[in-house]
Order: C-alpha cells, then sequence, then structure tokens
C-alpha cells in the first residue's frame, strides 16, 4: 500500500511540473491569439435573448426616498446625492443587458424597485421586461420565478445570479452567531437554487449561468470570515458545475474586488446579527484600496460573459492578490493581518483606517459610498 501511495505521489508531481514547464508556457500565447482573433468574431449575439436576473432591485430603494427631484443624467427621478450613482451591486449588468436588445426577467424581494428597473430597462432598449417578487433564499418561490420566466418568454437563455450581501467584523466580535444563517442563505444557497431550476432550460437552449462571486472567494482577508466562506463555497460550486456540464452550459464567474455598490456603502450584517449601514465599518475594511465603478464592471463583465469567459476579476489589481493567496499565502496573512489588527487599547482602529484618514484618500471614493441611503431589510 504504501508503495501504491508513493507511486501515486511521484505521478501526481509529475504531472503538476509538465502543467507548469510545459502546459502554461504554451498555453497562454494561445489563449492570448484567441482572444485577439477569434473571440472578438465570435461574440454571443444578446438581441431577443432572454435573461433571468436575481437581486435585481438591489440600491433602488424607491419607497424610501422621502424627496424626489428630475435630473437629466438619471432616467427615473432620483435624489441628489445619488445622482448617476443609485444602480447599485450588479443592477447596471441588467440595463448592458438591455442595451444588447435582450428580454429580462427581474427578481427580487422590492416590487416597486423592480418596476423602477424594468421601466429603465425598457427605456435602454429590451423589448420586454418581466417583474417577479420573490426571495431567492427560498427554493420555491426561486422555482417559480424560473417557471414564470419561462412561461412568459417560452425559453431561458442565461440565469445571472446575484443576490448578496455582506458583512465586516472580527469573529471574536460577533454577538449573534445564528444572525449569520442569512449570509449563507443570500450568497450561497440565493445562488444555488435559481440554478437548480433553471438548469434544464438552460441545457435546452444551451445558454449560460453568470455568477456575481468575489475574489474573497480566493483572498482570505481578515474581518469578512462568514463572507469569505460564503463565497468560497459559491465559487467552488460553480467550478465544480463546470467540471459536470462541459460545454452543454457555459459558466462565468464575476470574481470582482471593491466596487461601488450597497456592500460597499457599508451595508450588512453586523456582529449583532443584524442588517444595518455601517460606514466605519466599511472604511476599516476597504482601508486604501480603491473602489471602482459599476459601470465600468458591468461593461467588462457583459463583454466577459459574450466571449464565454470562465472567469471575469475586476479591478485587475486582484488578479495578483489571488496569484499571491495561491502561491504564498503567509504573505496575504501577514499583510491582512497587519492591515486589519486591532489593538487592545480602547478606541484604536485598523492601520488601514488610520492610513485612509491621514491620507485623505476617502476623497477618491466614488460619489455614492459618501451618501450611504440605502435599504437595510
Amino acid at each position: 500500500m504504501e508503495l501504491y501511495l508513493l507511486l501515486h505521489s511521484l505521478l501526481m508531481h509529475a504531472i503538476a511540473a509538465l502543467v507548469i514547464l510545459v502546459y502554461i508556457p504554451i498555453c497562454v500565447p494561445v489563449k492570448l491569439l484567441v482572444r485577439a482573433f477569434v473571440k472578438p468574431r465570435s461574440k454571443e449575439d444578446l438581441r431577443g435573448k432572454v435573461v433571468l436576473i436575481t437581486g435585481a432591485s438591489s440600491g433602488i430603494g424607491e419607497h424610501d426616498m422621502v424627496s424626489k427631484t428630475s435630473c437629466t443624467c438619471c432616467i427615473e427621478p432620483c435624489m441628489p446625492s445619488l445622482c448617476k450613482r443609485k444602480r447599485e451591486d450588479y443592477l447596471e449588468l441588467a440595463y448592458q443587458y438591455a442595451k444588447e436588445g435582450a428580454c429580462l426577467a427581474l427578481v427580487a424581494r422590492r416590487k416597486q424597485a423592480l418596476k423602477s428597473v424594468a421601466a429603465a430597462a425598457l427605456k435602454r432598449g429590451a423589448p420586454d421586461v418581466l417583474v417577479f417578487p420573490a426571495d431567492v433564499t427560498d427554493a420555491e418561490q426561486s422555482r417559480r420565478a424560473v417557471e414564470e420566466t419561462v412561461a412568459h418568454f417560452g425559453r431561458l437563455n442565461h440565469l445571472v445570479a446575484n443576490a448578496g450581501i455582506w458583512s465586516s467584523c472580527s469573529f471574536d466580535q460577533v454577538t449573534n452567531i445564528t444572525g449569520f444563517n442569512k449570509l449563507m442563505d443570500v450568497n450561497f444557497w440565493g445562488s444555488v437554487y435559481p440554478t437548480y431550476y433553471a438548469l434544464p432550460h438552460l441545457k435546452a437552449s444551451r445558454g449560460k449561468l453568470v455568477v456575481s462571486c468575489s475574489a474573497a472567494g480566493t483572498v482570505a482577508t481578515s474581518r469578512m470570515a462568514f463572507y469569505n466562506a460564503s463565497k468560497a463555497a459559491q465559487l467552488r460550486f460553480y467550478e465544480t458545475l463546470r467540471t459536470e456540464l462541459g460545454s452543454e452550459v457555459g459558466i462565468t464567474i464575476i470574481t470582482a474586488g471593491y466596487v461601488e455598490s450597497e456592500i460597499t456603502k457599508g451595508k450588512g450584517i453586523q456582529k449583532g446579527g443584524e442588517v444595518a449601514v455601517n460606514e466605519e465599518a466599511r472604511d476599516a475594511q476597504i482601508g486604501v484600496f480603491p473602489v471602482g465603478r459599476v459601470e465600468t464592471l458591468c461593461e467588462i463583465a457583459l463583454e466577459g460573459i459574450r466571449n464565454g469567459d470562465w472567469y471575469v476579476t475586476w479591478p485587475s489589481l486582484y488578479r495578483p492578490m489571488q496569484l499571491i493567496a495561491c502561491l504564498a499565502p503567509e504573505v496575504l496573512t501577514w499583510i491582512s493581518y497587519a492591515m486589519y489588527k486591532q489593538e487592545a487599547a480602547k478606541g484604536s482602529r485598523p492601520l488601514g483606517q488610520r492610513i485612509l484618514e491621514a491620507t485623505g484618500a476617502k476623497k477618491l471614493f466614488p460619489p455614492s459610498l459618501l451618501h450611504p441611503l440605502v435599504k437595510t431589510e
């Protein structure tokens, strides 16, 4: 038995060496040539395609706005403080699909907000938009959302699993451990349930799964143990699903870093288990890292989706971070500890937050992060 295990170990090390020394040097230039000359000619035409997007009301919150004014830069009325910035999370991706002529099915809990998104999507070019209020953490509601979409349009081409929630606090600061069950329900099961019911229809159309994951799925920084775990579970689930489906259904996983969203406004599950906006926790977590524009992310994401890319990572600075996490995890651990460790003295703040305050780098945050008017249910 020991000899048998030794032979297997030697074989696996030999295969790993061949991949590093032979496959990668050949594969990289071939991939670059394909990306430069083949993919631009074979992009998916989205006109008339049916796209179901979960978490599609994120950041709108129409009925919590006390006053509204009309402006020239947003299609719908908006508050001055949120002008040009009310399309949060990957909601902008819905509008990118609309501009390409796709039909949309929008799923989220906020009915009024969904109606606003639908109206904006129609004005941007979507031929038809279906609104279906549902909670994707409930399997039955996820099933009905998929069935209603197929009944209305007759098919399903893309599922965008977008619903998500965040948390940022040290594990030993948590005062209500069961309050974090919701995070796994939304981030993991909120993607898996609609995927389960959509998969037969996606197979029939040879469609695509688009997953709103996070760089946190591979880069385990401090203060986000639950969030990192939920995104790691989500990432590994869809990578495994890719091995099972082969070419039947394409899977594009968006592993974004910090971009403007309800998350980077500070909305998340607090240490007591309640959902609230905590700007201080947000500042401590983001620190000196730049926050990207959601429009840019979604333009890049849609390009990757149409090209059939397996992963879309943006801002690009998170790619080397993922490499470091894989090849030198101890370096990431040292940096994370230094940036996020809170001293025992009362009133102290993590190093990243202190640098942020001392340099005034917070002024470089997108305007939407400085006006955290978001719904907290």
